[in-house]
Order: structure tokens, then sequence, then C-alpha cells
């Protein structure tokens, strides 16, 4: 019997039992067999099986404590650390000793340095007890005893505030816009105005005149009867020598006369407009939670007094009437609807503010053109640039569009009427807009219409609308700024007098403000009421400087008296400069649009979120 096996080698191997030598035998066939073997040289595989893996040569390793790393390794590692560092410190030192140039910045527009100067008029213009950083030298402390001095006035504490103009009396109504004025140029510009290290500032201008403000009425209550519309009088009629804030011409720290104080029971427009001045100064300080609160219960309690006990503010005051008269309060309750509703997202105030008996009555129905002239007066121009911003970014629909549209198709009218393209308004030669029909102190009235302009321009950009329709013909947002800046341009000195009516503005402006505290040296002499006269009437310029004061302007021949006396050419207004102020920012630096989103933070969405979907089937 024999067995089969396969030889390792790749051959058959035949066992045969029968034939099988003795061990003694194969154990000295074996060993011929290795001597033979071994007589010849060995491959390497045959050397790998038979004699096992050679000896080889042994690493060389590098303890590092934590690690054991080849020397090799270790070697090229430090070498390469050491290279790069010498490389790096040769790079360093030739940077370091090869002269640069540096790119200068450029420098700051002339909208931008004008803002600066425009923002100072109105530390020029605080009452009451001055802070340290008000940054006039010749202003102090002034009228600390308003409120206290007339045993009629409703509150007792009207230290603070700001002066209207020239002279020392306090009028709420056109303080009041233009508070709101500059709360609307911060909410839209903020990063403008921080970008120019001036937001701080102005939100500090905004707050001195709000906390002023929310001293006029009983802020704690939500219903009131009464409001204070004026401190100090300036009624000189009929030969009146008593002594007051007209016919005395004082320094306010000077002020030893009785200021009287006036309020009204039904003065609709005045409440309505202060309500505004709070409400949108609620969102200029949104992140002062407890303060922004107070101003939005303040607004409220002033639109609800507005709304209940109907009247006009200066229908009973000769001050009011002679220089502040309001035609109407119907443009107020639109005004101060919107502010509100942004200020709230209350939808109540919206539909006050769209309903068409208010818009008909304010004159939206009316195209005239006096009606679409922004002003301490009129306030429809603003106020439907205001809500056709809601239209643009929210679409809030049905039952708002069909007012919403008609404000915004009255926008675009308006938008029209400033083009050069059309005869809307006449322009003096020099191609300042006349839209007082050439009445004096055109000014203020030609920078609230710069500030629309370019709002609007900016609204349609961040709409991504490349601009809009007067007629049959498509206008670029482009032309709107062009408008804008040719006014401004004009007001900064391109004008045929090359003169600046920004005052501190340029090399040439005006010298002899109409303005009683820049006009009289602070030299430690008090000069009583007729005792100023002399700096009144004086032909020298005025010993202090009124920076950043927007005077009343040319008249409709690009003329300019600079005359003391003559208020229509020298006197500046707080409306006019908030004006100035919201016109320069939406005009100065890069063109970075507005803040789409800040107006509406208290706005709910328009319409109900969808429900969630349905939770995943499980059987």
């Amino acid at each position: 019997m024999s067995m089969y096996g396969r030889d390792p080698w790749g051959g058959p191997l035949e066992i045969n039992t029968a034939d099988s030598a003795t061990d003694d035998d194969r154990s000295r066939n074996l060993q011929d067999f290795d001597r033979a073997a071994l007589s010849r040289p060995l491959d390497e595989t045959q050397q790998s099986w038979l004699l096992g893996p050679t000896e080889q040569k042994k690493k060389k390793y590098v303890d590092l404590g934590c690690i054991i790393v080849s020397r090799k390794i270790f070697v090229w590692t430090v070498g390469t650390i050491l290279v790069s560092a010498v490389l790096a410190g040769l790079i360093t030192l030739i940077v370091k000793t090869v002269p640069r140039h540096h790119r200068s910045h450029a420098p700051p527009d002339n909208y931008t340095l004008a803002l600066h100067k425009a923002l100072m008029f109105f530390n020029a213009q605080k009452s009451g007890k001055l802070p340290k950083h008000n940054n006039v030298s010749w202003r102090g402390n002034s009228c600390m005893q308003d409120g206290k001095s007339d045993s009629s006035s409703i509150t007792k504490d009207l230290v603070g505030g700001y002066y209207d103009a020239g002279d020392a009396i306090k009028f709420h109504f056109p303080k009041a816009f233009a508070m709101t004025m500059l709360s609307w140029s911060v909410i839209e510009y903020s990063s403008k105005y921080e970008a120019v290290g001036e937001l701080n500032h102005v939100k500090d201008i905004i707050k001195w005149g709000t906390d002023y403000f929310l001293k006029t009425f009983n802020n704690s209550a939500d219903s009131i009867s009464r409001v204070v519309a004026q401190v100090g009088v300036g009624d000189t009629s009929g030969g009146s020598t008593t002594p007051n804030d007209h016919y005395c011409w004082m320094r306010p720290e000077d002020i030893d006369y009785d200021r009287p104080v006036q309020d009204c029971s039904s003065c609709s427009d005045l409440a309505a407009e202060m309500a505004a001045a709070l409400a949108s100064a609620s969102i200029v300080f949104k992140d002062n939670k407890a303060y922004s609160q107070k101003l939005v219960h303040g607004a409220k309690t002033l639109f609800r007094f507005s709304r209940e006990q109907r009247g006009r503010y200066s229908a009973g005051s000769a001050d009011a009437s002679k220089f502040y008269n309001s035609t109407s309060y119907w443009d107020e309750f639109i005004w101060g609807g919107a502010w509100l509703y942004y200020a709230t997202g209350n939808s109540s105030y919206l539909q006050l503010a769209t309903t068409p008996g208010l818009a008909k009555h304010a004159g939206t129905f009316w195209g005239s053109l006096d009606s679409s002239v922004l002003s301490w007066d009129n306030k429809l121009a603003g106020a439907q640039l205001l809500l056709s911003r809601l239209r643009l970014f929210l679409s809030p629909g049905y039952p708002y569009e069909e007012m919403l549209r008609t404000f915004h198709n009255q926008t675009s009218i308006t938008m029209c009427s400033y083009l050069p393209f059309f005869t809307s308004w006449n322009r003096t030669r020099g191609g300042l807009i006349q839209l007082t029909h050439g009445a004096p102190q055109p000014l203020q009235y030609v920078v609230n219409a710069a500030y629309l302009a370019t709002l609007f321009s900016d609204y349609l950009d961040a709409a991504d609308t490349p601009g809009w329709y007067c007629g049959p013909n498509f206008y670029s947002t482009k032309v709107l700024r062009e408008f804008a800046k040719t006014q401004m341009d004009y007001i900064l000195g391109k004008n045929p007098r090359k003169m600046s009516y920004v005052v501190g503005f340029g090399n040439h402006f005006p010298k002899h403000v109409h303005h009683r505290g820049a006009s009289i040296p602070k030299n430690k002499i008090k000069y009583n009421c007729k005792g100023g006269w002399k700096w009144r009437d004086s032909s020298k310029p005025n010993p202090n400087t009124l920076i950043g004061a927007l005077v009343a302007g040319p008249d409709k021949h690009d003329g300019f008296r600079d005359v003391r006396t003559n208020y229509n050419y020298t006197e500046p207004t707080l409306a006019g400069n908030a004006g100035l102020v919201a016109a320069l920012v939406a005009l100065s630096g890069e063109k970075d649009g507005i803040d789409k989103n800040t107006i509406f933070s208290a706005v709910p969405p328009m319409f109900p979120t969808p429900p969630p979907p349905p939770a995943p089937w499980k059987p």
C-alpha cells in the first residue's frame, strides 16, 4: 500500500512503506544532502528559509522624555525650525528697515465736516444746568427758575430743553419737530453717525430734548388734560416795553425778568408732534429698555390727549400764532400715528394713520405743491414717506394697501417736483429751489427736501428698485441724490456769493448772526435788558462763533445781508438745524444706505406664522 502527499517544493511525493529505508539510512542520506546543499551558494529565498532572518543594522533613537524618536528625524526637525527662525528674522528685519509709503485715508467729505459743526449748534442752544462736556465755552447755566416763577404753571420744574433760535424762548412745537427729525435720521443712518464718531453726541442731543418734554405733562398718567406749550414770551406788539425774550437783548445766563409759562387744554397738533418725538426717540433708545418704555408711555398719553381734546395750539396764543402758527392738526395725526405704530407695533395706530378721512383733511388728495413741503408746520410729506417705507419693505396688504399705495404715489410725485426737468418750483439763478415761493428764511425748507430726496433714494436702493416713474418717464435714484447734493452744496458755499450759510464751515460765512448769546461777549459784565442793545446794533462781528448754525438764508435773487438785526437773513432755528443734520448725515461718507430693520423692531410679523409640520407617522 502506498500513500501520496504533496511535495512542498511543488511536485508529488510518493511514500512506499514497503521499500522504505531504515531510520539510520534516512539519517545518513539527509546528512549527505545537507552537505551537498550547503556546498552550493544559496539564493535569498533559500537563505531566509534555511538560515532564518539576517541581523540588521541597529537604528539610533533619542529619548525626549515623553516620546522616543529617531535621531535622524529629530535632527531634521530641529534643523528645520532653526532655519525657519533665521529666515523669519531676516524677513522681519528687511520689512522694518525698508522705508514704506503709507496709503493715506481719503479726507472727510464736506458733508461729514459740516455734520460735526451742525451738531454743535444744539450744544449752544441748551437751557438749564449744562453738562461739563457741552464744549461751548461762552455758554453757562441759564433760566434755572423756569416753571417755578409762574404760579399758574401745571408743573414747577421746566428747567432744561432748548432755546428756539436767537432768543431765549422755548417753543415746544418746532422743538418737538426738531427732535423727531433727529431721531428719524439716527434710526435710518446710525452706522454713519457711528462711523464719524457722532452717534453718542446726537443721542445726547435727543435725550436732552426728550427729558425736557417728559416734564411738560404728567408723564406717569394714562390720561391728561393739559400740556405746557411754551416758556417765555416774545410779543412786542402795540409798542410794549415789558421786558421779555424779544424786547430784551441779553445773554440767557443774565436773564432776570419773569418768564411766563403757557399751557393748553386743546392742542392736538402740539401734543401729536410731541408724541411723535417721544415715540421716535423710543426706537433710538431701544437698548435702554426702561427709558424707551417711559418714552412710549408718554407718547401714548400725549397722543390720546391730542385725539380727545381737539384744537390748534396756536389758536389761543398770541405768541404761537405770530411766530409758529399751526395751520391744522390732521397731518400731525398721521405723523404721530405712524411713529407710534413703529414704536409699539399696535395696529390700531396704523389703522388711524391710514384712515382716508385723515388723509383728505391733511391735503393728500389736493395735489397742492405747498402741502408737499416738509416743515415744522406741515408733516404730510414726511408722514407719506414714512408710511411708504412700510409698503416697500413689509407690504402689509389689506386693509392698508390702498392708502399706503396712495401715500407712495404722492411721495413719488413730490420727488418728481424736486427734479430740474420739471418746472414745479422756481429756482434762483444760483440753483436754490424756492420752496417758499421767494419768501424769506428758505433754507430750513430746502434741507428738509434734501433729506427726503436722499432717504427716498436709499429706500428704493434698499428695495432693489433702480428708480421711479414721473408720468411716462423713468428716473434713476441717482438724480434724487444729485438734487440733494446740489442744494446742500449751495448751502455750503457753492453759490453766487461763495458764502457758506453754515456758521464756522469754510472761510466765508455769516459773522453777524442774529443770536443774543453769540453777540454779547462773556466778559463778566451783566448787561441788562436795554444794555445789550449796543451789541445788537453793533456793526462788529459776533465775539462768539455760533458754530454749526444754519442761518435763515439768502433771498430769491441769491442776495444775502450779513446784518444782525435782520433775522430774515441771519437767524438760525432748531428746526432748521435738525433738517440740516439729517440731510448731511444722509449724504455723508460712503453710500452705505439705510438701516432697513431697526425701525420695525417693535412691529410684529404681518402674516401669521404657518403651523408646524405634522409629527412623523408611526405605525
